[in-house]
């Protein structure tokens, strides 16, 4: 691979302004620039997630990484990237996570371990992506694969973390509506 990048710093931010992969540059402030921002978060988040998960994770925690990094790429060059088999392959990737995991018969709290706990970190920022997404799309439409992918990213999330629990013999934290009612 050539060398992309031989200086860190550019200086050409100073103003507020960042520069997109077109050439244009828009405000650092632009909705944009925040959903890239809370993309590149969530990737972050997940590579704490696949350091504490157990074996047999992080391969799809880094499919999942790698898909990111085209979430980014579209969303900074305007060019379609994520297409319905990234959608696909993250629902058949769930529901067979899922296979495994009993039925939830009530709301459970983040919770379940680090690993698990790190996840429900991830699928909390990943739902600010997409809620920031939703507001980007009002301006401008985007790519329907690429809303359904974030989307469908946060309830793998959310079964990913419950089977991590599964797997470290850590059980699950069951929301107690009652708790605090005689208080």
């Amino acid at each position: 691979m050539a060398n992309r990048l031989t200086k860190i710093y550019t200086r050409t931010g100073d103003d507020g302004s960042t520069g997109m992969a077109d050439g244009r540059r828009i405000a650092k402030d632009d909705l944009l620039v925040h959903v890239i921002g809370e993309v590149d978060e969530l990737n972050s988040q997940l590579a704490v997630v696949a350091c504490h998960s157990p074996p047999g994770f992080s391969a799809a925690i880094r499919a999942i990484q790698d898909e990111l990094f085209n979430v980014g790429a579209e969303l900074t060059t305007g060019k379609t990237v994520i297409r319905q088999k990234n959608v696909d392959w993250l629902e058949q990737s769930l529901d067979q996570l899922n296979l495994s995991l009993m039925p939830l018969q009530e709301f459970i709290l983040p919770g379940g371990g680090l690993a698990a706990s790190h996840c429900h970190v991830a699928r909390a920022v990943c739902r600010r992506a997409e809620r920031t997404l939703v507001s980007l799309h009002k301006e401008k439409a985007l790519n329907g694969c690429l809303m359904a992918y974030v989307n469908r990213l946060s309830d793998y999330l959310f079964v990913l973390a419950r089977a991590i629990s599964k797997q470290q013999g850590i059980d699950e934290v069951y929301w107690q509506s009652e708790r605090l009612k005689d208080c």
